[in-house]
């Protein structure tokens, strides 16, 4: 294999996958590999290629916000809450960090043109009221990605990630199920991001994946994959029926979105029978991703207080099954935006727009509910106004 002198990290990518004669991404003989799409190059050479081996210190994408830091936030907050205005004009002109803010343009920076993403840490969850907590999540959110994406039709702007067997349907959705989910993008938003409230008793670890290094583990593998999934024929039906790829090659920049639920339903979200079914190629496309992913993943042990940052075009995450304990510290919270930022946004390919428009553009009710909410409930109120 020639593309193994490509570069260390894409050798190391590749080394465990194609040693394997009987792996579903062993090489094929030249004379059966098809040329790769005439516009997707045969490596991308980018800092968003990377494996694990590429970061033996957590240090290299991780803000330790120092005790100078906390007081900076502090006063931060105490400002914006003076000015009495809503919690969702959380900005940099209200929330003045003007030395931490240097430090989360910098991860902004990385998330967007780095290795694609980054924590900040040490937020004390217990020493502030939720409306603080949730107050400082979206002042430190602004300096890294400022505008905010609507998640659901309903308008929910933060979504809240929290174990729930009331019900079966709620159990087996992924935002409420303890069990391990696969590999995948969200549907909208250049940066997915989460504030950590709890951890679990155990498990639930961040789990992610370069998409760069899976493009290039296939390009040099099975080409053919990549023609796949470049094509136009993925029948998705979330979060509206669309044909359309799975990566795209736009500006020069890999970016990749799906999710199997919507190419294949689940428990959660049957898929309708009157959609057409996933071919087995694409079948196997999507299982060449998941091996090549869990091959290539990095595992970050999460604590209470993280905030997370992911580029959702370049970088696939999944977690892992977990298992809440009795008392609210070890029940696994997490508080979810979708964001972009007007100075480092990438451009979005036309047959994901609509997404972008709906979550970013879209004039309609946004709700910022504190705590998780019931599928269905009235906003009742003791006076009418």
């Amino acid at each position: 294999m020639t593309a193994l002198g490509a570069g260390p990290i894409l050798a190391a990518a590749i080394t465990p996958i194609v040693g394997d004669s009987s792996h579903v991404l062993a090489a094929k003989p030249n004379h059966e590999a098809p040329a790769l799409p005439a516009n997707f190059p045969a490596q991308y050479i980018s800092q968003l290629a990377w494996t694990p081996a590429h970061f033996p210190d957590q240090s290299q994408y991780t803000l330790v916000l120092t005790p100078t830091d906390i007081d900076e936030l502090n006063r931060a907050l105490a400002h914006f809450k003076s000015l009495g205005y809503d919690g969702d004009l959380v900005e940099p002109r209200y929330f003045p960090l003007p030395t931490l803010g240097l430090k989360l343009k910098e991860v902004s920076n990385d998330v967007y043109n780095g290795k694609g993403f980054g924590i900040v840490r040490g937020i004390d969850t217990t020493a502030y009221p939720v409306e603080d907590l949730t107050l400082l999540y979206l002042g430190i959110q602004s300096y890294v990605a400022e505008q905010r994406g609507r998640q659901d039709k309903c308008g929910n702007m933060l979504v809240h990630i929290v174990a729930d067997n009331s019900t079966k349907q709620a159990a087996e959705h992924h935002r409420h199920s303890n069990k391990a989910i696969t590999f995948h993008n969200e549907e909208a938003g250049d940066v997915v991001c989460w504030l950590t409230r709890s951890t679990a008793a155990s498990g639930g670890k961040c789990i992610i994946a370069s998409a760069y290094t899976i493009y290039n583990v296939l390009a040099a593998t099975r080409p053919d994959i990549i023609r796949t999934l470049a094509r136009s024929d993925w029948p998705f039906a979330l979060p509206r029926f669309q044909c359309r790829p799975i990566i795209f090659n736009e500006d020069s920049k890999l970016i990749m979105n799906f999710g199997r639920a919507a190419l294949l339903g689940n428990e959660a979200h049957p898929r309708p029978k009157h959609l057409p079914s996933l071919t087995s190629r694409q079948i196997e496309a999507l299982d060449a991703i998941e091996a090549i992913a869990q091959a290539t993943q990095m595992e970050i042990k999460t604590q209470a207080g993280d905030i997370h940052f992911i580029n959702n075009l370049a970088i696939l995450h999944r977690r892992e099954g977990f298992v809440d304990g009795e008392s609210l510290a070890t029940r696994r919270h997490l508080v979810r935006m979708r964001l972009r930022s007007a100075e480092h946004g990438w451009s979005i390919p036309k047959d994901l727009s609509h997404e972008w428009d709906e979550a970013f553009k879209k004039h309609a009710a946004k709700h910022w509910h504190l705590e998780p909410m019931p599928a269905f409930f009235f906003a009742l109120r003791r006076h009418p106004n």
